[in-house]
């Protein structure tokens, strides 16, 4: 097994990551809309090409196909009826801090599951660790764009984004520290994935995109989201 220090090495590189993409994020607030056109593609991106697939490769070795889109469909519709139930009161100032918390919080446990997957693959062998290590090191400066734009998006101020923008980059190295304690199976680790790909599919395809293109309905903007989810498929595609 990879020794502990190069394992929580990784994870310090992944928290420094995200802080430098929440930091790109939070310097060019004046753009908001064409860096929530890139999240969104991203976002999506994520979900399309990253998390899906390891979701499938980890759970049907004991779950069916069916079973896991399902929980996939399970995921978006869960977010989307959250989300709508905050909706259905007018928009006070509350009720966007409850929309940008619930954002934050969900790519924050992504980021944490980013590391149980780092830890976990680790346990198993160098080689695995390296592989999910290398996959989650590339899109967590995206995830920290994602984690901020969600708070401005909703009104929240830089100090706000910021504090979650620091939670998102310490959740990773929370996960890899709890497999040192907790043993988590790779099949349940892959109905996780389903979940947050569900998740972040709604995030995507029904917060973000809208978001970016109602006021600024311009076509660069539309330019960023199809950059942003080939950005990722690249990464991805070069991680792995």
């Amino acid at each position: 097994m990879t020794p502990a220090p190069i394992i929580f090495l990784i994870a310090i590189a992944t928290c420094c990551s995200t802080l430098l993409g929440g930091s790109f994020a939070l310097r060019l607030k004046d753009h908001l809309h064409l860096i929530l056109g890139f999240s969104a593609g991203a976002v999506i991106g994520v979900a399309f090409f990253d998390l899906m697939p390891e979701s499938l490769q980890l759970a049907t070795t004991s779950y069916p196909i069916s079973a896991i889109v399902s929980l996939m469909a399970l995921g978006f519709l869960t977010y989307l009826v959250l989300d709508r139930m905050v909706s259905l009161h007018s928009h006070t100032e509350e009720e966007n801090s409850s929309r940008e918390n619930a954002g934050a919080t969900t790519l924050s446990v992504h980021s944490f599951l980013d590391g149980v997957g780092i830890g976990l693959g680790f346990h198993v062998s160098a080689a695995i660790g390296a592989v999910v290590a290398a996959a989650v090191l590339a899109h967590d400066f995206s995830d920290g764009i994602n984690t901020v734009n969600m708070v401005l998006k909703n009104g929240g101020d830089r100090s706000k984004a910021f504090r979650w923008l620091v939670v998102d980059a310490i959740a990773p190295v929370a996960g890899v520290a709890i497999t040192f304690f907790v043993y988590v199976a790779q099949a349940e680790l892959g109905l996780l994935l389903a979940l947050f790909a569900g998740f972040f599919l709604y995030i995507g395809a029904s917060d973000l995109i809208p978001e970016s293109y109602h006021e600024h309905p311009v076509r660069l903007t539309t330019v960023m989201t199809v950059l942003g989810a080939a950005v990722i498929y690249a990464i991805i595609a070069i991680a792995g």
